[in-house]
């Protein structure tokens, strides 16, 4: 006999909202006539339990495939003799493509394998970047992991070792790319494999891949190694475009919505109607290609800079990564392999030298940017900063003139 829907008071409130509820997803698949109804109808009862309570009820313990140290997260339910169908929720965490690209064909058979051997609840993405496959018992991971395997899949990282990484759309679909995020991605992991696989690090090391500075890869911020895409070079600009562009949606949108909002000040608009930059003061913030897309392109001298250190809250709080490698060109193979071999390099130096649960940007923070950019084996450089809107280096060429024009309208005004 099917068990009956649990009553969830509290859970309801949570589809009254103008926004989709995970509430329904949940109700959905205990709703429907599959094996797993019933365990999704007792996790509904544990939730509703737990906003009851405001306690969490789930505990860890060890679940793993055979071979592997890591990708599987275990979920024991504390309140097993209330909800027994629950009672083991664990959750597969599966390696996406490069770019995330599926075809629906390959969608669909990890949904079959998912209801022959889980819950049916999968997550696209986690925001480590996994599949996370969510709601299976113990009997059942190996023999999940097995079919997903055959499909080419292998698991992602968990606990203190290489996580999954992330690459943006990039170069497959996106005019912004500035470089192969793609092939970087299945490079560096491709040398990591062991470390995914098998943690043996002080705590987790993330990698992420943006081929712009729009960062689609949220990698500035939550990679301890971020490959954010920028070129070298001046920004390209198609004047005709940029003309007919001002055409469309006139002067005044155009001065408010991208000169005046360039941070640094490098636009100004011609009265010709045409787009003049100042590519030396040019920060590569993306807000004017976004803008004016068909007319504005990166430059032709592509390439990546390495930012280190991002985080969210841990131990000392939130981390944007900072500015370790302003400009890596990324144009062959040997270009790729510099790359990775710039990675190993980190990895190792985080290995020998952080301490338990601790990331790289607490390491650096710990042991200083220039002991750490010597263990990698990088030299200084001016460019390489943490926050760029607040540095101390100022561009002083040009206030000759501005001064100039300061004490003329001053004159002008006092008269």
């Amino acid at each position: 006999m099917a068990k009956q829907m649990p009553k969830t008071p509290l859970l309801d409130q949570l589809e009254t909202g103008p926004w989709p509820s995970f509430v329904t997803g949940l109700k959905r698949l205990a709703k429907s006539d599959k094996g797993y109804a019933d365990m999704m109808k007792d996790l509904l009862g544990q939730l509703e339990h737990s906003y009851e309570t405001r306690k969490g009820y789930w505990k860890g313990g060890t679940v793993g495939v055979f071979g592997y140290g890591a990708g599987v997260i275990p979920r024991f339910s504390e309140v097993a003799d209330k909800y027994p169908e629950s009672k083991e929720f664990h959750t597969i965490r599966i390696m996406p493509p490069a770019g995330m690209h599926y075809t629906t064909d390959l969608l669909r058979k990890l949904c079959d394998i998912w209801e022959r051997h889980g819950s049916g609840l999968i997550a696209f993405h986690g925001q480590s970047g996994d599949i996370m496959f969510q709601g299976s018992t113990t009997d059942n991971i190996q023999p999940a992991f097995d079919e997903l395997n055959e499909l080419g899949f292998d698991l992602g990282g968990a606990g203190a070792g290489v996580r999954t990484s992330v690459s943006c759309v990039g170069a497959a679909r996106c005019e912004q790319s500035c470089y192969d995020e793609a092939k970087a991605m299945r490079m560096s992991l491709n040398a990591m494999v062991d470390d995914i696989h098998r943690p043996s690090l002080p705590y987790k090391f993330k990698m992420k891949f943006a081929g712009c500075a729009n960062d689609c890869a949220n990698a500035i911020h939550r990679a301890d190694m971020a490959i954010i895409g920028t070129w070298k070079d001046d920004m390209q600009v198609d004047q005709k475009a940029f003309q007919q562009i001002v055409k469309e949606r006139g002067r005044k949108e155009i001065i408010d919505q991208v000169i005046r909002m360039c941070p640094t000040e490098a636009l100004s608009l011609n009265d010709d109607d045409t787009l003049e930059v100042d590519n030396k003061s040019c920060v590569r913030c993306m807000h004017c290609l976004n803008v004016c897309t068909k007319a504005l392109k990166p430059g032709k001298e592509r390439g990546a800079a390495i930012l280190v250190g991002g985080k969210r809250t841990l131990k000392i709080g939130d981390q944007m990564g900072t500015v370790v490698v302003p400009f890596m060109k990324l144009e062959n193979d040997e270009d790729y392999e510099g790359l990775v071999e710039l990675a190993r390099n980190m990895l190792d130096f985080f290995a020998e030298n952080a301490l338990e649960h601790e990331r790289t940007g607490e390491m650096i923070e710990r042991i200083g940017l220039s002991n750490f950019l010597e263990g990698v084996g990088l030299e200084l450089d001016l460019n390489m900063i943490a926050a760029p809107r607040s540095n101390s280096y100022v561009r002083m060429d040009g206030w000759d003139e501005e001064v100039k024009k300061w004490n003329a309208r001053s004159k002008s005004a006092a008269e």
